[in-house]
């Protein structure tokens, strides 16, 4: 009876140890290939922008250029969850570069899908994702370190990014 009880208890272990490897190996899979199966939604028109409610965030101390983002055109689409926003780099001169931006944050990534110049908005022909550690301006990165990205998730509301913005203490108004 004793050796039944083990015997039986030896199939449940092995049962519960292979369920576990398969979940564990579906996971490394899912690791290793990435977000195979993810796809970008259609992407909304670059929204208007307001110079008079923006809210800057520190990107480079050491640089004289001033980011900030317009909070009424953050979004986070639903279908495929890329955090979009209009970005402002201004000069001290008062030169201002304007773009229509995505963030993936699973990914990393960030795309600029348009630009502004003299009054309208001129989509760029071809926009890729690109590595946001691997840019020369590195805005998208500190965008989503501090609050466009939630580590590497994404937020689950645009007043949750723009909360965490605001918690850094190194956003503001203007």
């Amino acid at each position: 009876m004793r050796r039944s009880k083990i015997s039986g208890l030896r199939q449940v272990i092995v049962r519960v140890l292979c369920v576990a490897g398969l979940a564990l190996g579906a996971q490394a899979q899912a690791q290793l290939l990435g977000d195979a199966a993810w796809q970008e939604a259609e992407v909304p028109e670059p929204p208007a922008f307001n110079l008079e409610r923006l809210l800057r965030f520190e990107v480079n101390p050491n640089s004289s250029l001033v980011y900030a983002i317009d909070p009424q055109t953050l979004s986070i689409s639903p279908q495929d969850r890329v955090v979009r926003y209009v970005i402002v780099a201004s000069s001290p001169g008062g030169v201002r570069n304007v773009f229509y931006e995505g963030i993936r944050c699973p990914a990393g990534q960030v795309k600029t899908y348009a630009r502004y110049s003299e009054g309208r908005w001129i989509k760029l022909s071809d926009p890729q994702w690109q590595d946001m550690a691997s840019r020369p301006s590195r805005h998208a990165l500190q965008l989503a370190r501090q609050g466009g990205c939630d580590n590497s998730g994404t937020p689950l509301r645009p007043d949750d990014i723009l909360r965490a913005l605001r918690q850094t203490g190194q956003a503001s108004v203007r």
